[in-house]
């Protein structure tokens, strides 16, 4: 990759981190929109940041512009590790801006449930009278939708994406270093860790 190539990726990657951070886009649509910006039409080839270069751009954007960011990070992992307690009949997994420590102020907490019907988890909270909405989000795996939950809990954005029982075998896959996902004890020793 040329110098030009690598200038263009973070000029790309530091405009979608701004929009995701003020404006609440998700990833792919910052991006999308980032491009446009900067190229004015159609991106070149490699020109478009990956999702960790984002990521990056997102740590760097918060630190500069956002002094709650920590705190909210904090907050956040701590309203987390609560709802994970109380779902932990569904095997939540942490995922997202929560797991990652790059907390925009608009990021849901995002909690992959894995239980074979999605119907008990709706039922678990109707019980409790939560509140909620429902919709998809695209398979981790890449491979179709599975159903998704928006709520709030403790005053926090929610979003519960529920797999088949199945699904837990491959979201534990990668490494601890470069997990996507954590369970409540990995969570917990973030919490711990930051300062």
């Amino acid at each position: 990759m040329g110098f030009a190539e690598q200038e263009d990726r973070r000029e790309v990657a530091a405009l979608a981190a701004r929009f995701i951070a003020e404006a609440g886009l998700d990833y792919a649509s910052a991006k999308a929109k980032a491009a446009r910006a900067v190229f004015g039409g159609r991106a070149p080839r490699g020109a478009v940041p990956d999702n960790e270069e984002i990521d990056e751009a997102l740590r760097e954007h918060l630190d500069l512009f956002d002094e709650a960011h920590g705190a909210r990070v904090a907050r956040m992992r701590g309203v987390a590790l609560e709802l994970m307690d109380r779902l932990a009949e569904f095997t939540p997994m942490v995922t997202g801006a929560v797991w990652k420590g790059v907390v925009a102020e608009h990021a849901p907490i995002h909690l992959q449930l894995f239980h074979d019907n999605a119907k008990e988890v709706e039922y678990w909270l109707l019980d409790r009278r939560i509140e909620f909405a429902v919709g998809t989000v695209p398979h981790f795996r890449g491979q179709g939708e599975v159903e998704a939950l928006m709520l709030e809990w403790r005053g926090e954005p929610v979003l519960l994406s529920v797999y088949g029982h199945d699904d837990l075998r491959g979201a534990l896959r990668a490494g601890a270093a470069g997990a996507q996902r954590g369970d409540r004890v990995a969570l917990a020793a973030r919490l711990e860790s930051s300062p």
